[in-house]
């Protein structure tokens, strides 16, 4: 015990270890919803789903011991839903690229997001990119992510005169709805885990209607990861047309990450300011490191999660948390056939849910300002529009730059900021 307090410097953050314990699993709590999500996501895209539960708990574990012991924060990381779908409604389903060949993709996204970590790259970048894009992308992601779970729940579908249309109310539609509007009322409450609670309440009734097939066992020993361990293609994706791609995740993970561990800081005690600079360093480590071993594993981009905070603000204080929060994701191998028979029309609310959290950054934005608003409103609806986050990046980004040209207002367009716009238009032709 002493080590730990040594170690992790919980008596000189004022945290206890009860408090660590509390804070890690009220993390646990409200992020294992991925559990779910994850696999019923990716697995569209023809990857083994049970394999796929074993790595979204083994790369969230080690996501999580990264970030407790690097960054010493109780910030977990665990596969991010707004990329998973990126990975599978953009770069599989939508360009037909194989999913092995999308790891390879995640792969090198983090591999650069490693470079930019280690160099004053990183800076160049984060400060050349306008705030207003930063938070457009993230509003954006949020209308693509409601549109896919909207989709995925059942209520609606195409229709060749207006492109979507509201479909007829059945069982599995009406129970996904009951679902969404559970999460809503739970989280309106405060209910830590609300959405991990939504999803199982409305699986018992589906079972109890007979519409979700009853497991014949709850507890398991871990599926193999064999299926997918180690099956991405890293030489079959070095070719330009895949650059804006790798581009975009690593341009959604380092932001996406900043903001949420910008945030997050404020509520941690560190000891000076010399210890958060460098917690925050180690922490973008942590996450592009995460990035990669997934990708490894078998499982798209995982990264810094900012419903971390429930847990700080349960009392948790320092990186023994998340260490407490990545043994849970260890214990959760064991219910792989419960995991299985969740439908889709039980996990769906969830990406409406989050994609909800997501565009209240809405109220960032000064759309009083055209130059702002223009740009901004191209990235946000060409999201859910293209179905595609890299179209919706690349035209914000090209967007941003006509719009201040011919504003004549140069000085906001840095050289960092060409070149991105010059890849943007790269991605765009090709």
């Amino acid at each position: 015990m002493q080590f730990l307090d040594k170690k992790f410097f919980i008596s000189e953050r004022g945290g206890s270890f009860k408090g660590e314990f509390l804070g890690g699993l009220t993390t646990f709590l409200t992020i294992s919803y991925i559990i779910f999500v994850n696999p019923a996501v990716l697995s569209l895209t023809g990857m083994d789903k049970a394999a796929l539960v074993t790595v979204t708990c083994v790369a969230s574990a080690i996501g999580s011991f990264l970030g407790g012991i690097l960054g010493n924060v109780p910030i977990s990381l665990a596969p991010g839903v707004g990329l998973n779908a990126f990975f599978t409604f953009t770069l599989v389903m939508g360009n037909g690229i194989p999913w092995q060949d999308a790891l390879g993709v995640v792969f090198f996204s983090g591999v650069f997001y490693l470079i930019l970590a280690f160099g004053s790259i990183r800076e160049k970048i984060i400060n050349s990119i306008p705030q207003s894009l930063a938070t457009a992308s993230t509003v954006g992601i949020g209308l693509f992510l409601s549109l896919i779970g909207l989709k995925s729940m059942g209520i609606i579908v195409a229709d060749p005169t207006t492109l979507v249309k509201i479909a007829p109310i059945t069982l599995p539609v009406g129970l996904s709805l009951g679902c969404l509007f559970l999460m809503y009322i739970l989280d309106m409450k405060n209910i830590k885990g609300g959405v991990l609670l939504s999803i199982i309440i409305t699986s018992i009734v589906g079972m109890f209607l007979g519409e979700v097939p009853i497991p014949e066992k709850l507890l398991s020993s871990p599926p193999s990861m064999k299926p997918l361990f180690f099956k991405l293609n890293i030489l079959g994706v070095l070719k330009l047309s895949l650059l804006g791609s790798i581009f975009s995740f690593m341009f959604i993970d380092l932001f996406d990450s900043l903001s949420v561990l910008m945030f997050s800081y404020k509520e941690v005690p560190f000891r000076n300011e010399e210890e958060r600079k460098k917690g925050l360093g180690r922490m973008l480590y942590a996450d592009c490191s995460s990035t990669i071993i997934g990708a490894l594993l078998g499982t798209s981009t995982v990264t810094t999660y900012g419903e971390s905070i429930a847990g700080i603000k349960m009392g948790a204080k320092t990186g023994l948390a998340s260490i407490f929060t990545g043994l849970l994701f260890l214990l959760a191998l064991f219910i792989a056939p419960i995991v299985e028979a969740i439908p889709v029309f039980a996990v769906a609310p969830a990406l409406v849910i989050v994609g909800i959290f997501m565009f209240r950054n809405v109220s960032q934005l000064d759309l009083s300002n055209m130059k702002e608003a223009i740009p901004s409103f191209m990235t946000i609806i060409f999201m859910p529009m293209t179905h595609s986050i890299a179209i919706g990046l690349s035209i914000g980004f090209i967007s941003y730059i006509i719009i201040n040209v011919a504003a004549r207002d140069y000085k906001k367009i840095s050289i960092t900021l060409w070149l991105i716009g010059i890849l943007s238009v790269i991605n765009l032709l090709i």
